[in-house]
């Protein structure tokens, strides 16, 4: 899942230390004041974990975004960001989504359009759906089978909708065969709509995951006779609680009612606001002083509050403030196409010279950081386990282990270290700061590496790119990455399948091409029985973690203001920690 930081710079290791401190007093229940300025008491410093703050179903009222940054795209079809699929269930709806629930409760999926969860026949192969009664358009015009198969279909056509997950399209027609709805206009044939209400989806070998695709808001439907194609998201057609009324990219955007909705057809949505408003500015710590004065709710972005934020509504308003895992691993990727680091051993001696505790304050510390990553499968994934730590990263304190480190360059033929580059965005500040604190402690054992910051809205051409990567020579690729959907082919078959070695957009920065790996994925993909499948995540998350191709950082957490205003707020692990947007009302 991509997930857009926003530039906070500040002094890292200070920042962290005064963040902790905060957060130990908060924790105890000392210090600090309740209220944001924008009314009401708030519900106390984690209220929002794990349970619902300030139940309600009161509606009425205006719910008020701030962000920095637009969407990459409101089209469902289109968008990749997390904050932009939570806020697209505002007005799109799919065949099953994620429960409206706290924490991991919501990576259940519930029926949505459909009635039931699909009936799955033909070894796993055929999945079949029935509409419910009285679901519709803004217009009010029933939602059919068709609309949903057509919503679908726009995943093929790359040329003119690309940017977004295409999950589906490479479960259904992996030759892809299919040239898309504006070119083909026979339809794609793994997809039936015998009728109105039933669709079926003819999948060529089993996917244990073809259900968490269907929740995807790029499943959802789009009218055929409504599809402006590349514009479509600058007012996408509505199946949801609420219609797009005034969009100004990166600059507003409202939402109203949508009249035609039945709150009897959706279990799932509490639609309490009249309306939703979206501001956007430029500036990181103006819209956390925006929002601790109270002038608005809450970010859109989801990136967590700036280190001086941080500081003063710890300091101030600890009751407004959550601290949940975002299910989110940050890390360093090791590209095997650059020297040395296509041997495992030189892979190893940057993971074991590496100081984990510094890199760990860089990003915030524990609370505002994450903690010490120890392998590469999220917490959220069924199968991880944050135990599992073969380089031993949290022993000592985190502390760097410059007798191994020392030990790994002697076998990859570097007794007396080597050179390299460290690749970080220039909008990614805490990247800037994890490649200083790593740069430091590497120096100590003789590897020696230059960091260079590039655009950071130009990944896909550059370290998305293996030939420039190679050209630059960027050893080590600072990034971060969170699941799709909740599983670890959602999470790590981009990153970790051969398949995802591209040209260009490439996110398997390591370039792993391992047919053991590979073909763990096929297992997981085939095995229906959730168990056994979880096994089999374990399995690929070892093999990759021993593999040495990733140093992670950290189990990434963040500081989140929740307004006073706010009610029925809860974190939710189906959006890497942020609030159901869809399920807020405001007091």
């Amino acid at each position: 899942m991509r997930f857009l930081g926003t530039s906070r710079r500040g002094s890292a290791a200070a920042s962290a230390v005064v963040v902790a401190a905060l957060l130990s007093t908060a924790a105890c229940g000392g210090g600090g004041g309740n209220d944001d300025g924008g009314g009401g008491d708030a519900a106390g410093f984690n209220a929002a974990l794990d349970k619902v703050a300030k139940k309600s179903d009161k509606k009425g009222g205006t719910l008020k975004f701030i962000g920095v940054q637009d969407a990459d795209s409101w089209d469902p079809t289109r968008g990749y960001y997390g904050f932009a699929w939570n806020f697209m269930r505002y007005y799109t709806r799919t065949l099953v989504t994620p429960a409206a629930a706290p924490g991991e409760k919501a990576l259940e999926l519930k029926p949505d359009l459909a009635k039931s969860l699909a009936k799955v026949t033909n070894g796993g192969k055929t999945y079949t759906y029935e509409l419910k009664d009285g679901i519709t358009w803004q217009d009010g015009k029933p939602i059919t089978a068709q609309d949903i198969k057509y919503g679908i279909e726009r995943q093929w056509a790359q040329d003119v909708l690309s940017g977004g997950p295409v999950h589906v399209k490479n479960t259904l027609d992996p030759e892809g065969k299919y040239k898309g709805p504006y070119k083909d206009k026979g339809g794609l044939k793994a997809i039936e709509t015998p009728d109105d209400k039933t669709i079926v989806f003819n999948l060529p070998k089993p996917n244990s995951d073809f259900e968490q695709m269907m929740s995807m808001t790029s499943s959802a439907p789009v009218p055929k006779d409504k599809d402006t194609k590349s514009k479509y998201g600058q007012s996408p057609y509505s199946s949801g609680p609420y219609q797009f009324k005034d969009y100004q990219p990166n600059k507003k955007l409202t939402l109203v009612r949508n009249k035609n909705w039945k709150r009897s057809t959706d279990t799932v949505r509490k639609a309490l606001p009249d309306k939703i408003t979206v501001t956007l500015i430029s500036n990181p710590d103006e819209l956390d002083k925006r929002l601790i004065s109270g002038d608005y709710d809450l970010d859109l972005n989801a990136t967590g509050l700036s280190p001086a934020g941080r500081a003063s509504a710890l300091k101030e308003h600890k009751d407004n403030v959550d601290n949940p895992e975002t299910g989110f691993i940050r890390y360093a990727a090791f590209p095997q196409s650059v020297k040395p680091f296509d041997n495992i051993h030189c892979r190893k001696a940057v993971i074991y010279g590496s100081d984990h505790k510094s890199i760990q304050t860089a990003r915030g510390g524990p609370m505002a950081g994450g903690d010490i990553g120890t392998n590469m499968l999220p917490s959220v994934v069924p199968g991880s386990d944050p135990k599992y730590d073969p380089y031993g990263l949290t022993k000592n304190d985190g502390k760097a282990n410059e007798k191994m480190a020392k030990d790994e360059l002697k076998k990859c033929g570097k007794p007396n270290g080597f050179k390299t580059t460290i690749a970080v965005r220039n909008n990614k500040d805490v990247e800037v700061d994890s490649a200083e604190a790593m740069q430091a402690s590497l120096k100590k054992v003789g590897i020696n590496a230059q960091v260079s910051e590039y655009d950071g809205a130009q990944i896909a051409g550059i370290v998305g790119n293996p030939d420039v990567v190679k050209k630059k020579n960027y050893g080590i690729i600072i990034m971060g990455w969170g699941p799709d959907f909740n599983s670890v082919q959602g999470y790590g078959k981009p990153l970790w399948h051969s398949s995802n070695i591209l040209p260009n957009g490439n996110n398997n920065f390591a370039e792993i091409d391992d047919p053991k790996v590979d073909k763990l994925f096929a297992d997981f993909e085939g095995e229906l029985d959730k168990g056994k499948a979880a096994k089999i995540a374990t399995e690929i998350n070892k093999t990759v973690t021993d593999g040495a191709y990733y140093l992670p950082f950290v189990f990434e957490k963040m500081i989140s203001w929740r307004s006073s205003r706010l009610t029925n707020v809860y974190s939710t692990g189906a959006y890497s920690g942020q609030y159901d947007y869809a399920s807020l009302g405001v007091k």
